[in-house]
Protein backbone atom coordinates (compact mmCIF):
# COMPACT_ATOMS: atom_id res chain seq x y z
CA UNK A 1 0.00 0.00 0.00
CA UNK A 2 1.31 3.70 -0.99
CA UNK A 3 0.53 7.01 -0.07
CA UNK A 4 -3.42 7.76 -0.17
CA UNK A 5 -5.74 10.28 1.53
CA UNK A 6 -8.51 10.44 3.48
CA UNK A 7 -10.72 13.65 4.63
CA UNK A 8 -10.32 15.41 7.99
CA UNK A 9 -13.18 18.01 9.95
CA UNK A 10 -10.14 19.85 10.99
CA UNK A 11 -9.16 20.93 7.17
CA UNK A 12 -10.97 21.72 4.14
CA UNK A 13 -7.64 19.51 2.58
CA UNK A 14 -7.79 15.56 3.01
CA UNK A 15 -5.19 14.36 5.27
CA UNK A 16 -1.94 12.35 3.52
CA UNK A 17 -1.50 8.41 4.99
CA UNK A 18 1.80 6.81 4.16
CA UNK A 19 2.20 3.50 5.67
CA UNK A 20 5.05 3.89 8.38
CA UNK A 21 7.60 0.86 7.43
CA UNK A 22 7.26 1.80 3.41
CA UNK A 23 10.07 2.15 1.63
CA UNK A 24 9.58 5.24 -0.13
CA UNK A 25 7.76 6.95 3.06
CA UNK A 26 10.69 9.69 3.07
CA UNK A 27 10.18 10.40 -0.26
CA UNK A 28 6.25 10.57 -0.35
CA UNK A 29 6.69 12.91 2.77
CA UNK A 30 8.91 15.45 1.43
CA UNK A 31 6.87 15.45 -1.69
CA UNK A 32 3.63 16.56 0.32
CA UNK A 33 5.74 19.13 2.90
CA UNK A 34 7.34 20.59 -0.67
CA UNK A 35 4.00 21.50 -1.63
CA UNK A 36 2.63 22.85 1.84
CA UNK A 37 5.99 25.09 2.27
CA UNK A 38 4.89 29.02 1.29
CA UNK A 39 6.98 30.68 -1.28
CA UNK A 40 9.64 32.71 0.67
CA UNK A 41 9.80 30.67 3.65
CA UNK A 42 13.36 31.47 5.08
CA UNK A 43 13.32 29.43 7.93
CA UNK A 44 11.62 25.85 8.87
CA UNK A 45 10.84 24.90 13.09
CA UNK A 46 10.16 21.10 13.90
CA UNK A 47 8.20 20.95 17.04
CA UNK A 48 8.47 17.33 18.52
CA UNK A 49 5.78 16.96 21.00
CA UNK A 50 6.04 13.95 23.29
CA UNK A 51 7.83 12.09 26.79
CA UNK A 52 10.94 10.65 26.53
CA UNK A 53 9.58 8.26 29.65
CA UNK A 54 6.71 6.94 27.36
CA UNK A 55 7.20 4.38 24.11
CA UNK A 56 4.22 5.36 22.94
CA UNK A 57 4.40 8.45 23.45
CA UNK A 58 8.14 9.34 21.87
CA UNK A 59 7.78 9.84 18.37
CA UNK A 60 8.27 13.31 18.68
CA UNK A 61 11.78 13.46 20.81
CA UNK A 62 12.73 10.80 18.98
CA UNK A 63 12.47 12.58 15.62
CA UNK A 64 14.14 15.91 17.37
CA UNK A 65 17.40 14.36 18.45
CA UNK A 66 17.15 12.57 14.65
CA UNK A 67 17.27 16.37 13.25
CA UNK A 68 18.97 18.35 15.63
CA UNK A 69 21.93 20.20 14.40
CA UNK A 70 21.12 18.35 10.90
CA UNK A 71 20.62 21.93 8.89
CA UNK A 72 21.22 24.96 11.48
CA UNK A 73 21.06 27.67 9.30
CA UNK A 74 17.83 26.97 8.16
CA UNK A 75 16.34 24.44 10.55
CA UNK A 76 15.78 24.62 14.35
CA UNK A 77 14.41 21.39 16.21
CA UNK A 78 12.52 22.00 19.46
CA UNK A 79 12.48 18.66 21.41
CA UNK A 80 14.42 15.96 21.49
CA UNK A 81 14.57 12.97 23.53
CA UNK A 82 17.36 14.92 25.81
CA UNK A 83 14.71 18.01 26.48
CA UNK A 84 11.27 17.09 25.57
CA UNK A 85 8.38 19.23 25.06
CA UNK A 86 5.63 17.35 27.14
CA UNK A 87 2.08 18.41 28.89
CA UNK A 88 4.41 20.01 31.59
CA UNK A 89 7.22 22.31 29.34
CA UNK A 90 5.04 22.05 25.78
CA UNK A 91 3.11 25.74 26.60
CA UNK A 92 6.33 27.25 28.93
CA UNK A 93 8.90 26.80 26.14
CA UNK A 94 7.14 27.80 23.25
CA UNK A 95 5.56 30.67 25.26
CA UNK A 96 9.19 32.19 25.73
CA UNK A 97 10.56 31.18 22.46
CA UNK A 98 10.36 33.63 19.27
CA UNK A 99 9.79 32.43 15.76
CA UNK A 100 11.20 34.35 13.05
CA UNK A 101 8.99 35.87 10.24
CA UNK A 102 8.78 34.34 7.11
CA UNK A 103 9.02 30.89 9.11
CA UNK A 104 7.42 27.45 8.46
CA UNK A 105 6.59 25.71 11.94
CA UNK A 106 6.15 21.19 11.21
CA UNK A 107 4.09 19.89 14.84
CA UNK A 108 4.78 16.39 14.84
CA UNK A 109 3.02 14.03 17.41
CA UNK A 110 2.46 10.27 18.61
CA UNK A 111 -1.30 9.88 18.31
CA UNK A 112 -4.41 6.99 18.54
CA UNK A 113 -6.50 6.79 15.19
CA UNK A 114 -9.21 4.81 13.73
CA UNK A 115 -8.06 1.18 12.77
CA UNK A 116 -7.70 1.65 9.14
CA UNK A 117 -4.53 4.03 9.56
CA UNK A 118 -3.35 2.54 12.89
CA UNK A 119 0.49 2.24 11.92
CA UNK A 120 0.57 4.92 9.58
CA UNK A 121 2.34 8.63 9.09
CA UNK A 122 -0.33 10.79 8.50
CA UNK A 123 -0.06 14.64 7.61
CA UNK A 124 -1.83 17.19 7.42
CA UNK A 125 -2.50 21.05 6.53
CA UNK A 126 -2.76 22.85 9.33
CA UNK A 127 -1.99 22.88 13.04
CA UNK A 128 -1.64 19.66 14.95
CA UNK A 129 -3.70 19.89 18.21
CA UNK A 130 -1.29 17.79 20.95
CA UNK A 131 -3.03 15.81 23.75
CA UNK A 132 -6.52 15.29 22.71
CA UNK A 133 -5.81 11.39 22.92
CA UNK A 134 -4.95 11.39 26.66
CA UNK A 135 -7.35 14.17 27.64
CA UNK A 136 -5.04 16.88 28.00
CA UNK A 137 -6.08 20.84 26.93
CA UNK A 138 -3.33 22.54 24.64
CA UNK A 139 -2.84 24.61 22.36
CA UNK A 140 -2.66 24.08 18.32
CA UNK A 141 1.26 23.98 17.02
CA UNK A 142 2.38 24.44 13.47
CA UNK A 143 1.50 25.36 10.24
CA UNK A 144 1.24 21.71 9.16
CA UNK A 145 1.03 18.15 11.75
CA UNK A 146 2.95 15.36 11.32
CA UNK A 147 1.57 12.62 13.45
CA UNK A 148 1.88 9.08 13.78
CA UNK A 149 -0.65 6.86 14.30
CA UNK A 150 0.59 4.60 17.17
CA UNK A 151 -2.22 2.63 18.42
CA UNK A 152 -5.92 2.71 18.11
CA UNK A 153 -8.55 5.35 18.92
CA UNK A 154 -9.99 2.97 21.71
CA UNK A 155 -10.16 3.91 25.87
CA UNK A 156 -9.03 0.64 26.74
CA UNK A 157 -5.84 1.14 24.76
CA UNK A 158 -4.51 4.52 26.80
CA UNK A 159 -2.45 2.83 29.28
CA UNK A 160 -0.98 0.49 26.03
CA UNK A 161 1.32 3.71 25.35
CA UNK A 162 4.04 2.42 28.21
CA UNK A 163 4.29 -0.59 25.91
CA UNK A 164 3.83 0.33 22.26
CA UNK A 165 6.36 -1.37 19.99
CA UNK A 166 9.32 1.05 20.56
CA UNK A 167 10.85 -0.14 16.99
CA UNK A 168 7.32 1.40 15.22
CA UNK A 169 7.82 4.29 16.97
CA UNK A 170 11.60 4.14 15.91
CA UNK A 171 10.70 3.24 12.70
CA UNK A 172 8.31 6.04 12.01
CA UNK A 173 10.48 8.57 13.95
CA UNK A 174 13.23 7.45 11.40
CA UNK A 175 11.17 7.84 8.18
CA UNK A 176 9.77 11.32 9.19
CA UNK A 177 13.10 12.48 10.01
CA UNK A 178 14.38 11.72 6.85
CA UNK A 179 11.67 13.37 4.74
CA UNK A 180 12.12 16.58 6.42
CA UNK A 181 15.43 16.35 5.97
CA UNK A 182 15.07 16.08 2.00
CA UNK A 183 12.62 18.54 2.32
CA UNK A 184 15.01 21.37 3.47
CA UNK A 185 17.48 20.05 1.43
CA UNK A 186 15.67 20.52 -1.40
CA UNK A 187 14.09 23.95 -0.32
CA UNK A 188 17.36 25.34 0.63
CA UNK A 189 18.94 23.61 -2.08
CA UNK A 190 21.56 21.87 -0.27
CA UNK A 191 23.62 19.54 -2.01
CA UNK A 192 22.72 15.93 -2.93
CA UNK A 193 25.37 14.76 -0.60
CA UNK A 194 24.61 17.00 2.51
CA UNK A 195 23.60 13.88 5.53
CA UNK A 196 20.02 13.81 5.60
CA UNK A 197 20.25 12.77 9.66
CA UNK A 198 22.86 12.71 12.50
CA UNK A 199 23.41 9.76 14.39
CA UNK A 200 25.33 10.35 17.18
Amino acid sequence: MGIRSISTSISSKPNVVIPYNHRLAPLFIRQTLYSLIPQGTEHIYVIGIGSNRISGDSLGPFVGTLLKNSFPDHLTVLGNLQSPLDATTLVPELTSFTFNKNSFVIGIDSVFGSEEIVNSIVINDGPIVPGIGLGNILPPIGDCGIKGVVLENDPALKNSLLCTDLNLVYTMATSIAKGISLTVRQYFKYPSNHPLILIR
